[in-house]
């Protein structure tokens, strides 16, 4: 791990380099989403795309850990990052052709994603082993902030974009910002857990028997730990809720509440600022929670937002901005705070392996979910759809803390009332 003198100077030339990537990135993705929106008006596509973006993280990311726990965590990023600027830039070419089909942007999506599944865990994993454990709660509220920040400023920066350039330069903005990061990448140095004997030992296995142990390691590694399994059981049934809604923001704002690309994006910066301010209280050094406690009143809070969202009249714009800031700061600190239960309950050897398993394990449901809400969206009702999703929530922020394992891993005994101040007040 890093020295206490050390680590913050190589998170700064982490987090600037992420920065500009994720920026980057959001734009292009926002200004996708924005393109398919208007022309096609159609949750069903909206469905498909985001299906063609997880897809490849579901089928891969089964498998990236393993190797991401031997290879040169640090690599792997430089090199997922640029063959993630590589499809942009094909992609960026066809528009630029002009001729531009829905069905080839799933199968870009699709390939642009195999590059995350590498990326997301990878960067994930290293974390660990950068800054001391006491700090991780306050790392993990930069990177929501960097995350926030790009999401506050991608919905209007895409939209201008859209308005004034050819998606082709607005697609090279990504490229950009993709080799600006690698380039921060190469001022940092991220250790190794795996040393020499461990290596030798690996050498001597088959690679196809190796592959599949070290995967059941990372799974055994959670089962042993009830709590911690059942709350990764728990994000998987969440991932049915959250996952689907995520892709309805726009249609919501267009179809419901008749807005336009200039509502899309008030709406998607009300998200970033929520995710802006939740990062900025986990950062802060008085923000000490029960990590168990937060992830289960963040799911309250969320599924309120969602569902209060669903029944809102044609009228109720602002208060639907309001519920997406809210949704914004609650969705931060519930994914920090399970990510940093995880980075503090496991050996960094292996969290490359748990964070591509729990990574793929969420999408599985999503998959199924996203089908269903497209065909609730287009039959039954975007409103419907975030009613269903914001109780579907509730109840399992409610139903968690009753599980044994959880109460006892959260020492929850005492404090299962505390759930619902915090969902209150937090």
């Amino acid at each position: 791990m890093e020295s206490n003198q050390n680590w913050k100077r190589t998170f700064a030339f982490i987090w600037t380099g992420q920065l500009f990537s994720t920026l980057s990135s959001s734009v292009v993705s926002f200004a996708v989403i924005f393109w398919l929106s208007v022309q096609t008006g159609s949750a069903e596509v909206l469905a498909l795309a985001t299906i063609s973006s997880l897809m490849p993280q579901l089928v891969f990311g089964l498998f990236t850990g393993v190797l991401i726990d031997r290879w040169n965590r640090k690599l792997t990023m430089i090199v997922a990052d640029l063959y993630i600027a590589a499809i942009t830039m094909v992609m960026a070419i066809l528009f630029y052709q002009g001729d531009v089909q829905v069905g080839l942007i799933y199968l870009l999506l699709a390939l642009r994603s195999m590059g995350s599944a590498f990326h997301m865990p990878a960067m994930e994993a290293s974390v660990p082993l950068l800054a001391p454990t006491s700090e991780l709660m306050r790392v993990a509220g930069v990177n929501n902030m960097i995350f926030s920040v790009s999401t506050i400023g991608a919905p209007a920066i895409a939209a201008i974009f859209i308005s004034a350039l050819d998606m082709t330069w607005v697609l090279m903005f990504d490229v950009a910002g993709a080799l600006i990061a690698c380039t921060s990448l190469l001022f940092v140095k991220i250790p190794n857990p795996w040393d020499g004997k461990e290596r030798a030992q690996s050498a001597a296995q088959t690679e196809f028997k190796r592959f599949f142990h070290e995967l059941n390691v990372g799974l055994q590694e959670v089962i042993k730990r009830p709590g911690l399994m059942w709350m990764f059981i728990f994000t998987v049934f969440a991932s049915l809720a959250m996952v689907p809604i995520s892709t309805l923001f726009p249609l919501m704002t267009l179809d419901h509440f008749a807005g336009d690309t200039i509502k899309m994006s008030i709406v998607e910066i009300a998200w970033g600022v929520g995710m802006l301010s939740g990062g900025g209280l986990m950062s802060l050094p008085k923000f000490k929670f029960n990590n168990v406690m937060l992830i289960n009143a963040m799911y309250v809070i969320l599924g309120l937002t969602f569902a209060f969202s669903g029944i809102l009249p044609a009228q109720g714009f602002n208060f639907f901005v309001a519920f997406t800031l809210i949704g914004g700061v609650a969705g931060a600190i519930f994914w920090g705070a399970f990510t940093v239960l995880l980075q503090t309950s496991l050996d960094s050897s292996v969290l490359g392996r748990v964070f591509s398993i729990h990574n793929s394990l969420i999408m599985i449901p999503a998959m199924f979910s996203l089908m269903a809400t497209g065909y609730i969206a287009d039959n039954i009702g975007i409103t419907n759809a975030f009613i269903i999703s914001g109780a579907m929530l509730i109840v399992i922020g409610l139903l968690s803390p009753l599980i044994p394992a959880i109460r006892k891993m959260g020492n929850l005994a005492k404090g299962f009332g505390m759930l619902f101040i915090m969902s209150i007040f937090v």
